[in-house]
C-alpha cells in the first residue's frame, strides 16, 4: 500500500489534491482512500490530507503516520511542523516553492522535488496572487516526480472532480508536470 500525506494551509487545495490523486489512481484500476484532517479553523490554518493507493481493498481507516511520500503546499509549515515525521526512507518530498531543493535542510535519505505551483496557479487564474489554489498543479508535479499515477489519469480526474475552471486546472497540472525539478 502506498500512503501519501499532504501538508498545506486551509484554502490552498490540500483536500482537492488528495481527492484528485485518489481519483486518478482509481481510474488506473487501483483501490483508493482519500480524506482530510483539519480543525474548525480552515482558511490559512495548517491542514493535512491523506491518500492511500493499493492493488487490494483498503481496510485501514486512520490518519497516515508512516507515509511513503509527502506534498508540502506551504513551505513555511516546515518551520513549525516536523513534516517529515514518519516518512519512510527513500520517500519523496514534493515542495511548492520557487527555490531550489538545496535551500531546505532535509535528511539526504529523502528525495526532494520542487515546483513553483503557486506561480503556476496564479498564471492560470486559480485563486488570487495572495491565496493561490495549488491543488491541481501539485498533483501534476507529483505524477511526474513519483510515477505513481500517470498524467492522463490526473487530467481525467481533474476534469471530473474539479467543478470550477477545469480547463485552467488541467493546464496548471500539465505545466507543473513539465516544470518540476527533482
Amino acid at each position: 500500500m502506498l500512503e501519501i500525506r499532504i501538508h498545506g494551509r486551509g484554502g490552498q487545495g490540500a483536500v482537492v489534491a488528495s481527492k484528485v490523486l485518489a481519483l486518478a489512481a482509481f481510474k488506473e484500476g487501483r483501490h483508493v482512500q482519500s480524506f482530510p484532517a483539519f480543525g474548525v479553523e480552515r482558511r490559512g490554518a495548517p491542514v493535512a490530507a491523506f491518500t492511500r493507493i493499493d492493488d487490494r481493498p483498503i481496510l485501514l481507516h486512520c490518519e497516515i503516520y508512516r507515509p511513503d511520500h509527502l506534498m508540502i503546499l506551504d513551505p513555511t509549515l516546515m518551520e513549525i511542523i516536523d513534516v517529515t515525521a514518519g516518512l519512510k526512507p527513500d520517500g519523496c518530498i514534493l515542495i511548492n516553492t520557487p527555490h531550489p531543493a538545496t535551500r531546505f535542510a532535509l535528511p539526504t535519505r529523502f528525495r526532494v522535488a520542487v515546483v513553483d505551483a503557486s506561480a503556476i496557479a496564479v498564471r492560470h487564474g486559480l485563486g488570487s496572487p495572495r491565496f493561490p489554489i495549488v491543488s491541481t498543479a501539485i498533483v501534476g508535479a507529483f505524477s511526474r516526480t513519483t510515477g505513481i499515477v500517470g498524467l492522463e489519469a490526473v487530467l481525467e480526474a481533474i476534469s471530473e472532480a474539479v467543478p470550477i475552471a477545469p480547463e485552467a486546472n488541467v493546464a496548471a497540472a500539465k505545466e507543473a508536470y513539465e516544470q518540476v525539478k527533482v
